[in-house]
């Protein structure tokens, strides 16, 4: 049995998925779900990864032939891992790498590596999906919550999920081929905890600029995303849940700068209105840059999966932005919250949840088909 090893920029027939730089040599992995699909005959297939980190190690899943059949946690170093082996070598299987955990804005040097493939066979080109979506949004599109048992508490990577989340599934159900850019504790205005630098929005020009470092750097995520490379069918937009969390949070103050921000209520309890004005036009003004960089794209507003404090002030920026600019491809839908039977980790919606939410967007995205 005559095994090749085959450089991942040789390999013409693979299907990088994620937000990523032109590099192959390595292909570097940034977010939540990037990686990459390939059709391939032989009798076994191994993929060879260089992983870096300070806290935070990277974990990935694999599926063959459509089904999840792998998962685990990556440790420091370059190294061989085996996807699969001993099956049927004259016929072409399909294996999609997903990385499980988000880029992450804590750990300059959270990354996963891909090298080189290992196999006996021949590779042939993925076929295209029908649709393209882009998913973006906070925890909950990062999957954080859909592994570990109900009453962990710990921040780690082991409990995030690219493949049981609402984004998996909703793009499995429509046949499509979908993006992931989001992070944990962010909001659309500023983070649960009222910092302004975590506003998603700051973010959406480059390939993965709010990881830090000179690492990011070199790697080349701060560098402009070419949006024109890989263009939606749909933008689906799951924020809000962070900046209401904000409201009752303690005013954060820089470290750095000894700036301060904090999203206040009025003393009966209600939100002051000078600040939900600014929640709002960070609403407006994320609208208006998705549409800038996404010409033809639909985008859906989602909220609702941990509550939905904010839904009316969120309905009233997407109403007024479409009213504002004649935009009639932007609208908001509200998506299952989650309930002591659906609830996952860390208190945030589990695997039951989030199909509940991937069975409402789906019906609601085929509206538009």
């Amino acid at each position: 049995m005559m095994f090749k090893e085959t450089l991942v920029k040789d390999i013409p027939e693979l299907k990088v998925h994620g937000r990523t730089t032109v590099c192959r040599e390595p292909l570097t992995l940034f977010w939540t779900a990037g990686g990459f699909e390939c059709n391939v005959t032989g009798s076994e297939l191994w993929v060879e990864l260089e992983v870096t980190y300070d806290v935070y190690e990277p974990w990935f899943s694999y599926t063959v032939n459509g089904d999840w059949v792998g998962r685990q946690m990556l440790p420091k170093g370059r190294y061989w891992v085996p996807l699969f082996r001993g099956m049927n070598p004259e016929k072409i299987k399909n294996m999609h790498f997903f990385k499980d955990l988000q880029a992450m804005s804590d750990d300059g040097n959270s990354y996963i590596h891909v090298h080189t493939l290992r196999h006996d066979g021949a590779f042939s080109p993925v076929a295209d999906r029908r649709l393209k979506i882009e998913f973006i949004g906070d925890s909950i599109t990062s999957g954080e919550g859909l592994f570990g048992a109900e009453q962990e508490q710990d921040w780690i990577p082991m409990f995030f999920s690219a493949v049981r989340g609402y984004t998996y599934q909703t793009a499995e159900k429509l046949d499509a081929e979908y993006r992931i850019f989001s992070q944990s504790g962010w909001g659309v205005h500023n983070t649960w905890d009222n910092n302004t630098r975590g506003a998603i929005p700051r973010y959406y020009k480059e390939i993965c600029s709010l990881m830090p470092g000179s690492e990011n750097e070199r790697l080349g995520g701060n560098a402009p995303h070419d949006f024109a490379s890989w263009q939606p069918d749909f933008v689906v937009v799951n924020l809000g849940t962070n900046d209401a969390a904000s409201f009752d949070q303690p005013e954060f103050v820089d470290q750095y700068t000894k700036e301060s921000h904090k999203m206040r209520r009025e003393p009966d309890g209600t939100y002051r209105k000078e600040d939900m004005r600014s929640f709002q036009r960070a609403v407006k003004d994320f609208l208006a840059l998705i549409r800038a960089c996404n010409p033809g794209a639909n985008i859906i507003w989602c909220y609702g999966m941990l509550g939905i404090d904010l839904q009316l002030y969120i309905c009233e920026a997407v109403s007024a932005y479409a009213r504002e600019t004649g935009d009639s491809k932007v609208s908001y839908l509200q998506l299952p919250d989650t309930t002591s039977e659906s609830v996952g980790s860390r208190e945030h919606p589990g695997y039951l949840c989030h199909k509940q939410a991937a069975e409402v967007l789906a019906g609601y995205i085929t509206k538009f088909l």
